[in-house]
């Protein structure tokens, strides 16, 4: 508990407490006063700054005051009162008084009282409501993985809010609805411990989908704190065989892959032929199937079946081997086709070329003619000049033209 710094002032703070003290008890207050202080209420978060002013319309030059809520004055004027030094003047005049607190802690939620030292006193309250900043969420039920089909109960719990936060849950992007939130007090504190749960029916599908845990709370931006895990779902193999290529050939080499997607991933593969055994030269490594040398008594279905311990799953895929003859002789076919397309166009284009050049030529003799014939019929140079600058008068009588 902090004291007056001086023994005047403590004198004169504690005649301050007992004038403040028969106004609060007076409960006197006037309408439409010049001299009546004007406060606000404040809200603030804990670890934050609050404040708190008071003003008067009209001054008579008496002293305004700030009293904390065990009616300890912290301020008179300019004066400190109090040592605390989260407490700091921030503005003061004859008409206004304005301090801050730092560093808000819950304990100093409360009524906070303005007054000013006339006869009578006056005075004003300012109601500080302190915000508990709830924890980051924390969320169980992650500890082990779910079986394809099979249900999982997830909880997250956020302490020290106050008021009480609404935690919300989140499959991926989409919002999902839990159980109520269920909010319990803090023995001797006046914030909140928050939980809520939820349950989901899993599938395959969710495996490493996200889920998240969100705290609503009037002390926080949106999404400022959230927790996010990730499902895990364990399910069986789903069988899939792909081949090296689309074309296999006779006498070349090949494989087979059977790609078992599931988690975990399979263990156990086993290669089979229907109808028969596998081919001699064929050889099993794990999920692949090798061929040395495809020939056509390769042709035939084969099948992989995989297991990972969850279950088992099995695929299929009908082996054709081509004749790389017949696939030869396919594309030279092809060649043959294209070559022939590209004499075609290219044929055509040149056609273009012939016409569009004789068709410039043609309009080039014909203009060169019409300029130079008032000169060609001169019988000396003097009057070829002439016939040069007026010969176009008779252009429509002469006309030659280029075939």
């Amino acid at each position: 508990m902090a004291f007056p710094s001086t023994p005047s002032a403590l004198w004169s703070v504690s005649l301050l407490t007992a004038l403040f003290a028969a106004a609060v008890h007076s409960n006197i207050i006037y309408e439409d006063d010049p001299l009546q202080p004007v406060t606000s209420d404040e809200t603030v978060s804990v670890g934050g700054t609050v404040t708190l002013t008071c003003h008067v319309p009209e001054s008579d030059n008496s002293s305004l005051q700030w009293s904390n809520t065990a009616q300890q004055t912290l301020y008179f004027g300019e004066k400190r009162a109090l040592r605390d030094n989260r407490i700091q003047l921030h503005h003061s005049t004859p008409t206004e008084l304005s301090i801050t607190i730092a560093d808000v802690q819950l304990s100093d939620e409360g009524e906070y009282t303005c007054s000013i030292f006339t006869m009578p006193v006056r005075t004003a309250r300012a109601t500080v409501t302190v915000l508990g900043v709830p924890g980051k969420p924390q969320i169980s039920g992650f500890e082990n993985a779910v079986l394809d089909g099979g249900k999982v109960t997830l909880t997250c719990t956020s302490t020290g809010s106050k008021p009480p936060a609404r935690l919300r849950w989140y499959r991926g992007d989409q919002e999902v609805e839990g159980r109520p939130n269920v909010v319990e007090s803090v023995p001797d504190d006046p914030t909140y411990n928050v939980s809520s749960e939820l349950t989901l029916d899993v599938s395959r599908s969710d495996d490493n989908a996200p889920i998240t845990c969100a705290v609503d709370h009037p002390s926080l931006a949106p999404g400022d704190k959230r927790s996010e895990r990730a499902l895990r779902v364990l399910y069986s193999p789903k069988v899939k065989i792909v081949p090296e290529s689309n074309l296999p050939r006779e006498g070349e080499k090949f494989h087979l892959k059977c790609s078992g997607n599931a988690n975990p991933e399979p263990t156990s593969f086993i290669w089979e032929k229907k109808d028969g055994e596998l081919p001699p030269m064929a050889k099993v490594d794990g999920a692949f199937l090798h061929f040395e040398r495809l020939n056509k008594s390769d042709n035939g279905v084969y099948v992989c079946l995989a297991e990972n311990g969850i279950g088992s799953s099995q695929g299929e895929y009908a082996l054709l081997v081509q004749d790389p003859t017949a696939m030869s002789t396919s594309s030279g076919v092809d060649h043959v086709v294209i070559g022939g397309v590209v004499a075609v166009i290219v044929f055509i284009l040149l056609c273009l070329l012939i016409v569009l050049g004789r068709y410039l030529i043609r309009h080039k003799g014909t203009y060169l003619t019409h300029e130079a014939k008032g000169s060609d019929d001169a019988p000396d140079a003097d009057t070829a000049i002439i016939n040069a600058e007026g010969g176009h008068s008779g252009a429509e009588d002469k006309k030659e033209y280029f075939i």
